[in-house]
């Protein structure tokens, strides 16, 4: 059997008001920009791209658990679940696939609940603060570890 050549795009909570919410902190990008980030940074590696976004914790946690045996990896930006969910986390760590955590802000120069993050100690790379460009560096960052070359 060969290798899902998918990865799953996964966008949290509020994370469908990019455009609008605090664009001083988020930009004026879209999320229908940041799928078109990440689809065609993936195509470049020869992948595909499922993409979900909810508020809702258990539609994330129900795509995670669907992406087990259909995707090669995960990129998600968990919103405000980052710092809150550990539900999410053992989502993420159950699956058993390679993640990517994104932030579009730095989350380390914002408030200081922001800086506590479920999500890293399951994800092999880490973009944070580098906008919505981001996405496409987590690509490029966890293709490498799936094919083993790199740990970012």
């Amino acid at each position: 059997m060969t290798a899902p050549r998918r990865l799953l795009l996964v966008n949290g909570p509020n994370l469908n008001l990019l455009g609008t919410r605090e664009p001083d902190v988020y930009g004026t990008a879209t999320l229908a920009d940041v799928e078109s980030i990440t689809r065609d940074a993936a195509a470049r590696h020869g992948l595909e791209v499922s993409a979900v976004q909810s508020n809702h914790e258990g539609v994330l946690i129900d795509a995670i658990h669907d992406a087990r045996t259909t995707c090669a990896g995960i990129v998600i930006n968990p919103g405000g679940l980052t710092h809150t969910s550990v539900v999410l986390r053992d989502a993420l760590s159950g699956v058993g696939l390679p993640v990517a955590e994104v932030h579009i802000s730095d989350v380390y120069a914002r408030e200081q609940f922001r800086h506590h993050s479920y999500v890293r100690d399951v994800a092999s790379v880490h973009v944070v603060g580098e906008g919505v460009e981001g996405y496409a560096h987590a690509v490029d960052l966890l293709v490498a570890v799936i094919s083993g070359r790199a740990e970012g």
